[in-house]
């Protein structure tokens, strides 16, 4: 047995307003764990991180590694989490460090614009190495879609990687 993921979730804005109360709402996760290398560690982050916790549901900040690390340890079969990575590159190395994603796909909320990127949805800037790591978790049987919010239709975001000159090769970096 393993963890019982309830989401895992792209988002630059990390845990926020949505995610706190609609996204914890709809899916019932007993913990949150934000896993990004960088925030990690930052202290500042990840105290405003743990402090935006809805009630009843505690958030760590945790490592890359150490989301893998703890994922094949029984000792943590009881937890339900909702997933949240700041970036497609760190769930991709989750995915490829073993954790099972394939049963609810990846949300992806937001990811911010920066030089290079372009614009996918109105809310999602993809960059070369951010599709490169998209494609690769497609590759691993994995649903890539967009969907602010549960009540939202889910957009699957391969076509628009596509329509937006982003090649279909994992190996793009």
């Amino acid at each position: 047995m393993t963890m019982d993921i309830r989401l895992a979730r792209i988002d630059s804005r990390l845990l926020h307003g949505q995610v706190a109360t609609v996204w914890t709402k709809s899916v019932a996760p007993n913990r949150i764990l934000v896993v990004s290398d960088v925030v990690a560690q930052d202290n500042l982050r990840k105290m405003l991180i743990v402090q935006a916790a809805p009630p009843g549901v505690k958030a760590n900040v945790i490592t890359v590694d150490k989301m893998i690390e703890i994922y094949q340890n029984t000792l943590f079969d009881t937890v339900k989490p909702l997933i949240l990575t700041d970036t497609p590159q760190n769930m991709a190395r989750l995915v490829a460090g073993g954790l099972d994603v394939s049963h609810v796909g990846v949300d992806i909320g937001s990811l911010a614009y920066s030089a290079g990127m372009v614009m996918v949805t109105n809310a999602i800037a993809v960059g070369h190495a951010e599709a490169a790591a998209l494609y690769q978790l497609k590759a691993a049987g994995v649903a890539i879609f967009a969907q602010k919010v549960p009540t939202d239709k889910k957009v699957d975001l391969i076509p628009l990687l596509a329509k937006n000159g982003f090649e279909t090769s994992p190996n793009l970096e």
